[in-house]
């Protein structure tokens, strides 16, 4: 898919074929799996920056979601794959950080939904929020700032 056809330049893209399990009584993929399919790629995303959860183990850090706003465009159907993009919207290299999300179907190019999901810093072994370590602040760039 051409960079021009993305909200944004330049973003990190993973694939998700849909499956039977995916689709709902409505005979359309559930919104909970656009949840699932936000959290993967931005997962995927974070361990092509070299931080994957053994890095967060390292670190005694992790970065956890506290808001999720999805709105849905157009129905994903059973056959096709969605492509997740993502990108950095923001990194306060405090306490903070966000994500942007566009997912759109691979063959039509429609875009099936947009995201922003908003990430906070906490301290693996307490569960307490903390400040940032400087292998995130450093390792989760700001891709587009539009937060």
């Amino acid at each position: 898919m051409a960079e021009h056809e993305w909200d944004h330049p330049d973003p990190f893209v993973t694939p998700f074929k849909v499956t039977d399990a995916d689709i709902d009584d409505f005979g359309h993929v559930n919104n909970a799996v656009y949840v699932r399919w936000i959290n993967d790629g931005a997962w995927a995303h974070s361990k092509s920056l070299g931080l994957d959860f053994d890095s967060y183990r390292r670190l005694d850090a992790g970065v956890v979601v506290v808001r999720h706003e999805i709105d849905y465009i157009s129905s994903a159907m059973p056959g096709e794959t969605a492509l997740v993009a993502t990108w950095v919207s923001s990194n306060d290299r405090r306490l903070r950080l966000s994500r942007r999300f566009q997912i759109r179907d691979e063959a039509s190019g429609r875009t099936l939904a947009r995201a922003r999901t908003g990430f906070a810093i906490i301290k693996l072994s307490t569960g307490r929020a903390c400040r940032m370590p400087q292998e995130f602040a450093d390792g989760y760039p700001i891709m587009w700032p539009c937060d």
